[in-house]
């Protein structure tokens, strides 16, 4: 499925990125947090003749802040040297204290789109952070080395389960959830959702958000239809199951290779980035390895790794 081709304005931008402002901030805060203080380390300020000495309180906090930003981005060089990145991962900005509004694609509607009220589709978060989102899908592959990267790495990342797949092992995914990661709804045997009955739907989208439910905790609020193939049933059933997003991708990357939706065949400002759990008996490589392949690409031209949940 291709569509309308959607240019970077990220150069035109003049943006510094992340990693840069990290450090700035490190080197500012370090130099007031020494100002701040008297010479020889003391934690007092001069005081007018004949009062006492008096505390300083920011300027311990700014150093103490400094202190844990450069331990932070030690942190993150030493992990990157362990895992064989090419760089160090940039930092993402902060989440935007105002949410992005989310609209449906162009030519990605369906009859009656906007009059329902149905959940957007969308494959690219609109937004000037230089941030794109990765998201895994399926559940198939439960590798331990992966989840250790990705805490090591302190990269975020979206799920999206379908309960077939998850059910052997449903201690890994408890575990990923247990570090920040969001689990989402990918249906509960994986079908093809497009011409199939508003009922047959609904038992797909509904009965994962009640597996959810019950083995998770927690009833998602995002819904990616299987093969990214989807008609008004499916949109009228998530809705129906409470599902207030529809994610899709604009890009898909692999072990060995990226595809594209694009014909630019470019990153963009908050594209959503699909990939699939999966291991050696189906890729040319370990998750390890597709992992190794997006970080060093995106953080090669300038992204950081953002949390997709943070912009809806």
């Amino acid at each position: 499925m291709r569509a309308v081709v959607q240019n970077d304005k990220s150069r035109a931008s003049g943006r510094v990125p992340a990693g840069v402002r990290i450090g700035v901030a490190v080197l500012v805060l370090a130099a007031i947090a020494s100002g701040c203080a008297q010479d020889g380390g003391s934690d007092q300020v001069a005081p007018a003749g004949g009062q006492q000495p008096l505390d300083a309180p920011p300027a311990r906090a700014l150093d103490s802040y400094a202190t844990k930003l450069r331990a932070a981005h030690a942190a993150r060089v030493a992990a990157a040297h362990r895992w064989d990145l090419r760089k160090v991962p940039l930092a993402a900005p902060p989440a935007p204290a105002r949410k992005p509004r989310i609209k449906t694609r162009k030519g990605f509607e369906v009859d009656g789109h906007r009059e329902r009220k149905l959940p957007p589709v969308f494959t690219t978060v609109p937004t000037r952070d230089k941030v794109v989102f990765l998201t895994i899908d399926d559940g198939a592959e439960k590798d331990r080395v992966f989840l250790r990267m990705m805490s090591d790495l302190d990269i975020p990342y979206t799920a999206f389960l379908s309960g077939y797949l998850v059910k052997d092992d449903t201690r890994y995914f408890r575990k990923m959830q247990s570090r920040g990661v969001v689990l989402n709804n990918h249906t509960l045997h994986h079908p093809n959702l497009r011409g199939l009955s508003y009922r047959a739907q609904k038992r797909e989208i509904c009965g994962m958000q009640r597996y959810m439910q019950k083995r998770f905790g927690k009833r998602p609020a995002l819904f990616r239809p299987p093969f990214g193939s989807y008609d008004r049933a499916t949109l009228r059933a998530a809705k129906a199951c409470g599902i207030t997003h529809v994610p899709l991708w604009n890009e898909e990357v692999f072990a060995d290779r990226w595809e594209y939706r694009e014909a630019d065949r470019r990153l963009h400002p908050g594209d959503i980035v699909l990939t699939h759990f999966r291991g050696r008996d189906q890729w040319k490589g370990s998750m390890a390895d597709m992992i190794r392949r997006f970080l060093n690409k995106v953080t090669a031209q300038g992204y950081a790794v953002g949390r997709l949940e943070d912009y809806l």
